[in-house]
C-alpha cells in the first residue's frame, strides 16, 4: 500500500479507514484531495475492501480551503493576469470528482467543523455519521465567493434545492442536529463516539455482499459524477471572476479578523 504524507490508511478486515493529518482545521489543498482520490482507490483495488471511512485528527473535520494563507494570497494575486496561476485549483477539482469516481461505499465521520469544500468532501461519502458539537457551511457568499467542490450539484440532491439555498444564500453554520433532521446527516451521536460509530455503519455495509454493493452503488449514483464534473467546471469559472473582486478580498478579509465584511458589489 502506498505511504501518504497527509492522511492515514488502515485497513480493518472488509473495512477501509482514510484518516486526515492535517489538524487542527484540516485545510485541504491539491495534494490532499489528491491522496484520499488514490486511496479510495486502492480500496476499489482490493477485493477485501468493501466499504470504507473518512475521518480526520484535530478539531475540525475539514475546513475547507486556507484563503488566509499567504501562498494561496500569492496564487490569488497571480490569477488576476495569468488564466495558467488558476490551473491548480482546477486540478484539486479534478482530483475531487475522481473521489465521486469510486466504486465502494463511504461514511464520513463528522465530529467537528465541515466547512466550504470541506463541506463539499463530506457530502461526497455516501453517508455521514455526525454530532452535536458538528458545523456544517457552505460559507462561500461570506467570503464573497462562489460554491464549488461540486456543491451546487451534490447538496440540493442530498436535502433537496430550497434547503441548499437557504444554506448557500446565508452562509449560516447548521448543527448536528439540524443536519440530522434535514437528511445531511444520517445519524447522530455523541462527539466521542463518532468514528466508532461510522465504522459500525461500514461494517454493516460490509456485510453484504461486494458484488451486490458495488452493482447496486453504481446504479444509485449513475451519472453523478458527470453532474459533479460539469458542476465543477462552472464552479470554477464563478470563483475565477470572483476571486478578482475587492468583495472577496474584503470576505476573506473579514473571515480572518472575524468580523462582518463591508461588501461593496465591486
Amino acid at each position: 500500500m502506498t505511504t501518504f504524507t497527509d492522511i492515514g490508511v488502515e485497513t480493518h478486515d472488509h473495512v477501509g479507514l482514510i484518516e486526515i493529518r492535517r489538524p487542527p482545521l484540516n485545510f485541504f489543498d491539491v495534494s490532499l484531495i489528491n491522496q484520499i482520490a488514490d486511496a479510495l482507490d486502492e480500496f476499489d483495488r482490493d477485493i477485501e475492501i468493501r466499504a470504507s471511512v473518512l475521518a480526520a485528527q484535530g478539531k475540525a473535520f475539514c475546513a475547507g480551503a486556507n484563503f488566509s494563507d499567504p501562498a494561496r494570497q500569492e496564487q490569488e494575486a497571480r490569477a488576476k493576469d495569468d488564466p495558467a496561476a488558476n490551473l491548480p485549483i482546477n486540478h484539486l477539482y479534478v482530483q475531487a470528482v475522481r473521489i465521486f469516481r469510486n466504486k465502494k461505499p463511504i461514511v464520513a465521520a463528522v465530529h467537528g467543523a465541515a466547512i466550504g469544500g470541506g463541506l463539499g468532501l463530506a457530502v461526497s461519502a455516501d453517508f455521514r455519521v455526525t454530532c452535536p458539537e458538528a458545523r456544517f457551511s457552505a460559507n462561500f457568499t461570506k467570503l464573497g465567493f462562489h460554491p464549488g467542490f461540486g456543491l451546487t450539484a451534490t447538496l440540493p440532491e442530498l436535502i433537496g434545492k430550497n434547503n441548499a439555498e437557504l444554506m448557500f444564500y446565508t452562509s449560516r453554520r447548521v448543527t448536528g442536529e439540524e443536519a440530522y433532521r434535514c437528511g445531511l446527516a444520517n445519524e447522530l451521536v455523541p462527539q466521542d463516539q463518532v468514528r466508532d460509530a461510522a465504522m459500525k455503519l461500514a461494517r454493516e455495509i460490509a456485510e453484504c455482499s461486494p458484488l451486490g454493493l458495488v452493482s447496486t452503488r453504481a446504479t444509485m449514483r449513475a451519472g453523478l459524477a458527470e453532474r459533479v464534473l460539469a458542476a465543477t467546471n462552472h464552479e470554477l469559472v464563478e470563483q475565477t471572476k470572483l476571486r478578482a473582486t475587492e468583495d472577496f478580498k474584503e470576505g476573506v478579509k473579514a473571515t480572518a479578523e472575524r468580523r462582518s465584511a463591508n461588501f461593496r458589489g465591486r
